[in-house]
Formats: structure tokens, C-alpha cells, sequence
């Protein structure tokens, strides 16, 4: 069973950072892409940013020039480093992998932003 574990939320003022990490049960190079989401409360859950298994990176536009996605294979982790937090990032953070066609997701991690 195929497990994906965030840590690092929690509360930071406007204008803080904070790095979001993804722990995988798998071989992290197994899925086809890796990705961050967030769902905010009443709205639809949007992705963030991703990365495929040959290191191509999509942002979405808020998070450009603001959040940087990586990962670390032989720790099996996913980051999610966000600089320059304002109160509309506060969500709720997913983390996704897909193998083939089978997407797994974490259980996610609160980040609010106060301001």
C-alpha cells in the first residue's frame, strides 16, 4: 500500500515561510508525477505545483516566484518550500502521486496564514 505522509504546516504571520515535506512509502521515481495541492474552506481543491519523474516543474500562477517544489530521492520526500505567505494561502496542503493511472493523496497539513 502505497503511503504519503506531510508534515511541516502549522501557523505563521504574513510574510513568513514555511517548507511543506511529502514522505512516500514507494520509491519516489515510481510515480509519473508529484504534486501539491490545497483546498481552502468552501473552495475547490487547486493544485499548487507539480513535478513529473523526469523533473519538469508546473507552478500555478500565485505560486510563482513564490514557492519552490523539490525532492530528495533517497529520502523518499517531497518539499514544498513558500516564502512570502499572505492569508489567502491558508488551506488545507495535499500531497498527490500518481502511478499509471492511480492517484494517491496524504491526508494533508493546515497552513494558516495570519495577518
Amino acid at each position: 500500500q502505497v503511503q504519503l505522509v506531510e508534515s511541516g504546516g502549522g501557523l505563521v504571520q504574513a510574510g513568513g515561510s514555511l517548507r511543506l515535506s511529502c514522505r512516500v512509502s514507494d520509491n519516489i521515481f515510481n510515480f509519473n508525477v508529484m504534486g501539491w495541492y490545497r483546498q481552502a474552506p468552501g473552495q475547490q481543491r487547486e493544485l499548487v505545483a507539480n513535478i513529473n519523474v523526469g523533473g519538469v516543474i508546473n507552478y500555478a500562477d500565485f505560486a510563482k516566484g513564490r514557492f519552490t517544489i523539490s525532492r530528495d530521492g533517497a529520502k523518499r520526500t517531497m518539499y514544498l518550500q513558500m516564502s512570502r505567505l499572505q492569508p489567502g494561502d491558508t488551506a488545507v496542503y495535499y500531497c498527490k502521486g500518481k502511478i499509471l493511472r492511480r492517484d494517491y493523496w496524504g491526508q494533508g497539513t493546515q497552513v494558516t496564514v495570519s495577518s
